[in-house]
């Protein structure tokens, strides 16, 4: 096997793992997986394992699979309790931007017709299934306290145990802290106030119009649901937008796989002078909107308005001149990525793990799978995480010789 890696890899210039499209799934056979090592006792001190992986989303899961394919010892620590809590928490109309055909993990189709547009419950039944179907070794109620190292071995501390590896891929996306802007201590102690990740419908908002803070996708989907019940205001600058309807016909058929798979998977990548540029310019800002479009905003009575600059008398005053009157605001300006827990010198200013499509440029043995953009744009989509983790298994294959 490694022999043939090496010819593709000679002959193309690229990793076998980008040879592989998205959606071009992987088939399991009944002795695909070689049997899962024993467990050591739990009195045996901290458990020690070949890999352990931090994070059970489709990331995570996704390492995990193609870590067992190929026989490597892991297990897989996970802070909710229940596998896909991390679609769960989100608000109750949550629909992914992709089609169910784009939504499947290496090995195990996502069973729903092709053409329809999973819910975030849906989704998450799905990634419970997946971890159940390939037996994958998950701790749930597992939280990550700290990453470091000690006698030459990763330390990972959890609220219950300690866990020892050589290798350990963190796969706990680069979304964990909620980012607030600095006019956030200006508003008036009555005024209701959440985060995005804290919303889940209309009915948790007094009446009274809402500020929604921050016009990426999550801002202007929740705009959207609002809009039913609520006057709403949405400030933030313009993102840009996918220029058709992603629930045509046109859009099922063609267009969106032109955008999955061709443009996000293949062209915008860390290869590319597009993709790098494309990456830059998206450091600290949403991508353009997917599912909503202006002429919706604007049909469905929610009212854009510029970056807001202060909060004068009660009032949210806009870099566009704009002052409107708000009871509720909703945070929809992202996260930091809330990596501090990670006591290894492999952060950036930022606070980003410096990284290379995945491989750790400071620490051997680190590995990471689900960050923003870590290959391409589609490394933090259901479509393309399983390249990136086909990739980092590989990486932990070969530095076991």
């Amino acid at each position: 096997m490694a022999d043939t890696h090496m010819t593709d890899r000679a002959r193309t210039g690229r990793h076998p793992a980008d040879l592989v499209e998205p959606g071009n799934l992987l088939r399991t056979q009944p002795d695909t997986f070689p049997a899962e090592p024993s467990r050591r006792p739990a009195d045996a001190g901290p458990e020690r394992h070949d890999v352990v992986v931090i994070g059970a989303g489709q990331a995570g899961l996704s390492v995990g699979y193609h870590l067992k394919r190929r026989g490597i010892g892991h297990v897989i620590l996970e802070g909710a309790p229940r596998v896909g809590d991390v679609w769960r928490n989100r608000w109750d109309s949550l629909r992914l931007f992709t089609p169910a055909k784009f939504d499947s993990l290496d090995g195990y189709r996502f069973p729903a017709h092709k053409d329809t547009f999973p819910t975030k419950d849906e989704m998450a039944d799905y990634l419970e299934s997946y971890a159940a179907k390939f037996d994958l070794p998950v701790r749930v109620n597992e939280p990550v306290r700290r990453l470091h190292k000690a006698n030459g071995r990763f330390r990972v501390e959890t609220a219950d145990g300690v866990y020892e590896a050589d290798r350990v891929v963190v796969a706990a996306a680069s979304y964990q802290k909620p980012r607030l802007p600095a006019f956030a201590n200006e508003l008036a102690s009555d005024v209701f106030r959440m985060h995005s990740h804290e919303y889940r419908n209309p009915a948790q908002l007094p009446d009274g119009p809402v500020l929604l803070v921050g016009a990426g996708n999550s801002g202007a989907e929740i705009a959207m649901d609002l809009a039913k019940t609520h006057k709403v205001y949405l400030s933030g600058r313009d993102v840009g937008h996918i220029p058709f309807d992603i629930g045509s016909f046109m859009a099922r058929k063609l267009l969106i796989r032109m955008v999955i798979r061709g443009m996000f998977h293949h062209l915008l990548t860390m290869r590319t002078p597009m993709g790098r540029k494309f990456r830059s310019r998206m450091h600290g800002h949403g991508m353009p909107l997917i599912r909503t479009r202006p002429g919706q905003l604007k049909r469905a009575g929610v009212r854009r308005i510029g970056k807001i600059t202060a909060i004068r008398d009660g009032k949210a005053v806009s870099e566009d001149g704009k002052s409107v009157p708000f009871r509720s605001v909703i945070w929809c300006t992202g996260f930091h990525s809330g990596f501090d827990w990670i006591d290894l010198p492999v952060l950036d200013e930022h606070g980003d793990p410096r990284q290379r499509f995945g491989k750790a440029t400071d620490i051997e043995g680190l590995y990471f799978a689900g960050l923003h953009f870590q290959y391409a744009v589609s490394s933090t989509m259901v479509a393309g995480v399983g390249r990136d983790a086909r990739r980092v298994a590989g990486w932990i294959a070969a530095s076991k010789g």
